[in-house]
């Protein structure tokens, strides 16, 4: 623009300087016109460019739109339970994993240790809630054994998760009595025996399969006035020990629909104190499967943490060590 009104200025000055201009030769007079043309020609030219390539400004991207916003109350994402499911230590609960809200999403990783007198349990993995309607969740158990016959003793399954809410909001619906609801399956896969001889395979103790899905629809209210979180899940299964030994077996080897119920406390906004039962099919001859009941206190530091601490019981696990199994359960989390 500056250059725009500096040839303007010169043109005009051209115009002005025309009389004395008079007193010059004409030739003069006519090479002075055009070197004036030619300067105001050139400062055009400049100007246009100068333009052409002055950036736009930048839109500026919401970022914010790719965070978690960590909207949701403490606690409601629960923990994760032992099959990498987003609920208690023993069962899942229709609450979505994470602390992302409709808008958002929310994240985690676990590891939890559960240890008996003749066995140990050990479970890891992450999970995703997505508008805090879809839960996915990939988790990987290994189990061992520490008591002769069964000392040296190693199976493991992979446990892929999926749930979707289906109707209810456990925060927001506290003036009904509609609970959340949700469905969810876990595609489990057994990865074999070992530690023990010839015996390689689930189906060597008398499991029908070594993989298998469990499907499940919970149920979940919490009460906010009285600080108490209910949950009742029914669950189709085939699965011998979570999986551990297999699905299906000599005995029996068709779906089985199984009760799962969860109740805790929350002593403040950190603390929470609940209990757990959880049926258990019978289907080897080789395994007197009991159902599982615990008793857990959960601390949530912040949303980015908590830990569960749990008193245990699995019943029996095989003919070979037949005792009560009960012990202690550990389980941290970190996320948003």
């Amino acid at each position: 623009m500056k250059n725009l009104t500096r040839s303007s200025a010169l043109a005009l000055l051209a115009t002005l300087a025309a009389p004395a201009m008079a007193q010059t030769s004409e030739a003069g007079q006519e090479a002075w016109i055009q070197a004036q043309q030619r300067k105001a020609a050139q400062a055009m030219r400049a100007s246009a460019g100068s333009a052409a390539v002055t950036p736009a400004p930048a839109i500026e991207q919401d970022k914010s739109a790719w965070m978690p916003d960590l909207g949701k109350l403490t606690a409601t994402g629960g923990v994760i339970q032992v099959e990498g499911a987003g609920g208690g230590g023993l069962t899942p609960w229709a609450l979505i994993t994470g602390y992302g809200t409709r808008d958002s999403y929310g994240a985690n990783a676990h590891y939890t240790y559960l240890s008996t007198q003749d066995y140990t349990l050990k479970s890891y993995g992450v999970a995703v809630g997505l508008m805090d309607r879809v839960e996915l969740s990939l988790a990987k158990q290994e189990f061992y054994g520490s008591l002769a016959p069964l000392a040296d003793l190693k199976i493991t399954q992979d446990i892929v998760g999926i749930k979707v809410k289906l109707a209810g909001d456990a925060v927001y619906d506290q003036d009904r009595w509609l609970p959340q609801l949700a469905v969810g399956a876990m595609f489990k896969h057994n990865n074999g025996i070992g530690g023990l001889g010839r015996v390689t395979s689930v189906k060597q103790l008398g499991a029908a399969s070594n993989a298998g899905i469990d499907y499940y629809l919970s149920a979940t209210k919490l009460l906010l006035a009285q600080s108490l979180l209910l949950n009742s899940t029914l669950r189709l299964t085939k699965a011998n020990q979570m999986g551990l030994l297999g699905f299906g077996g000599d005995l029996n080897d068709r779906y089985q629909a199984m009760g799962e119920f969860s109740a805790a406390y929350m002593i403040n906004r950190k603390l929470a104190l609940g209990v757990e039962y959880r049926m258990k099919p019978r289907n080897l001859a080789a395994d007197h499967e009991k159902d599982y009941y615990d008793a857990f206190l959960a601390w949530f530091p912040s949303k980015n943490l908590s830990m569960t601490l749990a008193y245990v019981a699995l019943g029996d696990i095989t003919v070979y060590n037949p005792k009560r199994q009960r012990g202690v359960y550990l389980s941290l989390q970190a996320g948003f």
